[in-house]
């Protein structure tokens, strides 16, 4: 009886399928790595994206009726909104909101710096002069953020408070977001 074992050939033929095999299945593994890395980043994206405009909403539809004292003693009415900002401690949007709780009313804004939407809240209502907001990056990866206010009148303006809007608040706010990843998402909020 003779014993027959593998050629040289069979050998490198099974090596060279074996290789082929190993390359289709890392491409496929490689494949649906990114694919999960790519869905896991367009989830975080859409849930941060989520919180701002839900926390946005639960600031701006919980408005306390009350002006503050600014950081130079002048009174400020509840709700400034602007198109620009220019100080360390300014924003695109300022309101007083009722506090959660037993927490009494906040001052807080929104203002879109260096790629981000930052939310900035003031220690107490009225401040003293020296006094520096927290501020605390809500969304990143932000090119645009623009907010609009609708009057008494349903005339939609920039800046809050308009001529003639002076001890009210706006019947509702537009917010404009542009993502970097080239998405625009509009949210109109009606308040009370």
């Amino acid at each position: 009886m003779t014993q027959r074992g593998f050629t040289l050939i069979e050998l490198l033929v099974a090596i060279v399928i074996l290789a082929l095999v190993s390359v289709m299945a890392y491409r496929g593994l490689n494949t649906v790595i990114e694919a999960r890395e790519h869905v896991a980043t367009e989830s975080r994206k859409w849930r941060d994206l989520s919180l701002f405009f839900a926390r946005l909403e639960d600031d701006a539809t919980h408005p306390a009726h009350r002006p503050i004292q600014d950081k130079d003693g002048l009174l400020q009415p509840e709700w400034i909104g602007k198109t620009s900002f220019i100080a360390r401690d300014d924003a695109n949007l300022y309101l007083t909101r009722m506090g959660a709780g037993e927490q009494g009313p906040q001052r807080v804004g929104y203002r879109l710096n260096r790629g981000a939407i930052e939310t900035l809240i003031w220690p107490s209502l009225d401040q003293a002069p020296l006094e520096q907001p927290a501020i605390y990056p809500m969304l990143g990866g932000v090119k645009e953020f623009k907010l609009r206010y609708l009057t008494a009148s349903n005339q939609w303006v920039k800046n809050w408070p308009s001529p003639g809007q002076v001890g009210d608040l706006p019947k509702a706010i537009e917010v404009t977001v542009g993502l970097n990843s080239g998405e625009r998402i509009k949210r109109i909020f009606a308040l009370p």
